[in-house]
């Protein structure tokens, strides 16, 4: 799965660049110092030899390469005017003295500021955080030194320029500072004051400082460099500690909060679901009427009636939490396979398992064999009619479930010539395969998604675009192009019409079948996003991020409104509980958070899996979490726990059975979900490897199951598949899982 990422490396930048990346100014020597700074070397040096500091004497002439005789604080003054040097042409004022020259450049902070953020933007992913970080202490004092200076209509500038740049955590203190215009504002206001009388607490690597310290050295930003010696407190940890967020770097100044994120997070949103179309509403109802009418003593007539029952709690429910026609996203007119959709729902709700810790789903596994390692993305349709599989040879291949022959069109038809059902038929192949394999993209597919209806396909690609398939005919129908870098992941809206993208060039985007350019992009992740899902109610698309983050991002307005960040790794996958009030993430990590999107914070931290987590699915109720995992496993894990329930006998029975020998193989307890023996009980760490097991076979996931871990109480039922790491996971209508494959010798 993650392996097409490895070869573009983890962010959209040239793998040239980065934080040891640096250039020359111009009008720089071979050595890197201008003239005037190389007089200040010879000045240094004249003053260690009066002074008598040898060792120190040697260290700077071996540093600065100087030969030849040193240049006295006599000399230095007739290089320039006394009115500029003054009479007092002492070493500290004559360094101060360049100081000043560049203070006296307007532009100045603009200038070395803008290339700052610029080189942070390039540089490696593992350093971004803490230099994200590093950099708002040293905007604010930018800010706030331009308006010592008077230049009020250069800091207005530059806030504008950059200050959108720290809304996210430090919103409030952003929003305080635009308000400042004056020498007397700053002086005068309680922020400003605490920000210019204490030192800005920040956590970095020895590494990541360094690089900043080079990075301002090597360009001469001698204000940038006076603010982090003045203005803040590195403290730096040991590099094996990774900072995994701009919020883990940010410690603030004592006694102040300074993250904002909590606040950020507490924005107004709507979660409740979609209105329901008033004319499939009518049609629903009238369609259900007409059914309970013309078979009154059939047991048609009986369900209808009971569908009509249903059909009246799912409106009120509806009508209660359902979002106003102005927080509602704008859909096109519905049409028969909205209603015909709706009423299939209303059915599948009748025949709904409840699941429960008591009551776990039952899991279907699709294993992909002969795949030569070739199998990047997996999806299967809500019906269970087709399953997609996308491929790094370029092409998308469907199988049909029902093993039914998938015929296309035979040749050019005129679309004009088919005005009925028997026309389309005789159009159709005579033959055909129970697959197709659809070809059109010139790069590995990365992504795969099946419209709800299942009449159409969306593909992505690293070849930068994605692709709509038709499923009638199965021909591609459109091509989608904008993203400049590869398109890792795609998802359509659960109402259809609408889908999104989510690429290598730190972007997601929001398109619409019936244009071919974005509606929206969404820019604020700082490495490439790895996977992208609709919220629900189609009002908010969620993103996962090689940054370590997860974000929120209002569709109608194109802002993030939330950002999630706790991860110690890349996210691979997101998925949102039917009822949009809980999210849940995992990745390269192995662990999987929990979110409540209403206030932003995190409910729960499942861990158990003991390789990368591939996909996530919630159930029907929102109640269980199903997760699919490079370990080669399906767990289930209890969302909505309560004390209570972890002492039900149910429960505490299958904890039991977790410490015991595996039962045998005509238990069905003792299958995986691929129906094969499985190759240890149910807690393998416990169990001794059998005489003349096969060391290989067992370890087919590579290094995953030989590591361990804690497993949270949370987790309720392990499935243990036969060599095949799960890609793809989803919970059908009636609850029933379906978990897909690709077997790996």
């Amino acid at each position: 799965m993650s392996n097409r990422k490895a070869e573009w490396g983890e962010d959209g930048a040239d793998s040239s660049t980065g934080p040891s990346a640096t250039t020359q100014t111009a009008g720089s020597n071979v050595n890197g110092r201008t003239g005037p700074q190389k007089q200040v070397e010879k000045v240094v040096l004249q003053f260690l030899k009066t002074k008598g500091y040898r060792e120190a004497e040697k260290a700077l002439r071996a540093d600065a390469k100087l030969s030849g005789q040193e240049s006295t604080l006599g000399d230095l003054s007739q290089t320039f005017p006394g009115s500029e040097m003054g009479s007092d042409a002492s070493v500290p004022n004559w360094i101060l003295f360049y100081n000043e020259a560049e203070e006296g450049n307007p532009d100045a902070y603009n200038q070395s500021y803008g290339a700052l953020r610029r080189w942070i933007d390039s540089s490696l992913d593992v350093y971004k955080h803490e230099l994200y970080a590093a950099s708002y202490p040293v905007f604010v004092h930018a800010y706030l030194d331009l308006l010592m200076r008077g230049l009020g209509g250069k800091a207005a500038e530059f806030m504008t320029r950059y200050g959108g740049d720290h809304v996210v955590y430090h919103g409030r203190a952003i929003a305080a500072l635009k308000t400042l215009t004056t020498k007397a504002h700053v002086e005068e206001n309680a922020l400003s004051r605490l920000y210019r009388g204490n030192k800005y607490g920040i956590r970095m690597t020895r590494v990541g400082f360094e690089l900043l310290l080079s990075f301002l050295q090597d360009h001469h930003y001698t204000l940038l460099m006076r603010t982090v010696n003045q203005h803040l407190n590195i403290r730096t940890v040991d590099g094996g500690a990774a900072i995994s967020s701009e919020a883990d770097a940010d410690v603030g100044i004592t006694g102040h909060t300074q993250s904002q994120l909590d606040h950020f997070n507490s924005q107004d949103i709507a979660l409740g679901p979609a209105p329901l179309d008033s004319f499939v509403r009518d049609e629903v109802e009238r369609t259900l009427q007409g059914e309970a009418g013309r078979f009154v003593k059939d047991a048609t007539a009986k369900e209808a009636a009971a569908l009509l029952d249903a059909f009246a709690q799912v409106r009120q429910e509806n009508a209660a939490a359902a979002l106003s026609a102005d927080d509602a996203v704008p859909m096109p007119p519905a049409r028969g396979v909205e209603v015909a959709q709706h009423i299939a729902d209303l059915k599948a709700l009748r025949k709904r398992v409840a699941l429960g810790p008591a009551a776990l789903p039952s899991v279907c596994m699709y294993t992909l064999h002969n795949t030569g390692n070739a199998l990047t993305c997996a999806a299967v349709a809500e019906d269970l009619s087709l399953l997609a599989g996308g491929f790094s040879e370029s092409y998308v291949k469907i199988w049909s479930l029902k093993n039914e022959p998938l015929r296309g069109f035979a040749g050019n038809i005129n679309p004009a010539a088919i005005g009925s059902e028997e026309d389309a038929e005789s159009a159709r192949e005579k033959t055909g395969e129970p697959w197709r394999k659809l070809v059109g993209h010139s790069g590995g597919v990365c992504g795969v998604d099946i419209s709800f209806d299942s009449k159409y396909l969306l593909s992505c690609s690293e070849d930068k675009t994605t692709r709509l398939w038709s499923l009638d005919t199965y021909t591609n129908v459109v091509c989608y192009k904008g993203h400049s870098y590869p398109v890792w992941d795609v998802a359509f809206a659960p109402q259809g019409f609408y889908f999104a993208t989510a690429s290598h060039d730190r972007t997601a985007r929001l398109w619409s079948c019936d244009h071919i350019h974005a509606l929206r992009i969404f820019a604020g992740h700082l490495a490439d996003v790895n996977c992208v899902r609709f919220h629900p109610n189609s009002k908010y698309v969620i993103t996962g991020s090689s940054d370590k983050s997860v974000r929120l991002w209002d569709v109608q307005r194109g802002s993030c409104v939330r950002v999630f960040t706790s991860h110690t790794g890349s996210v691979d996958t997101v998925a949102v509980s039917p009822d949009g009030r809980i999210m849940a993430s995992a990745g390269e990590d192995q662990t999987i958070n929990v979110w409540d999107l209403g206030s932003g914070r995190r409910m729960d931290t499942l861990t158990g899996h003991t390789g990368p987590v591939y996909s996530l699915a919630f159930s029907q109720e929102g109640t269980l979490l199903l997760s699919g995992s490079a370990d080669e496993t399906v767990r289930s894990w209890d969302i909505k726990r309560s004390s209570s329930a972890s002492d039900h006998p149910i429960i505490a029975q299958r904890r039991a059975e977790q410490q015991e020998p595996a039962p045998a193989a005509t238990d069905p307890d003792a299958m995986d979900v691929d129906g094969a023996e499985p190759a240890a009980a149910t807690s393998p760490k416990q169990q001794p490897q059998p005489a003349g097991a096969d060391p290989k076979k067992r370890d087919a996931a590579g290094i995953w199951k030989a590591k361990r871990t804690t497993e949270s109480e949370a987790l309720l039922k392990t499935w243990r598949t036969k060599s095949t790491p799960v890609y793809s996971i989803m919970t059908t209508k009636r609850n029933l899982a379906v978990a897909i494959g690709a077997f790996t010798l």
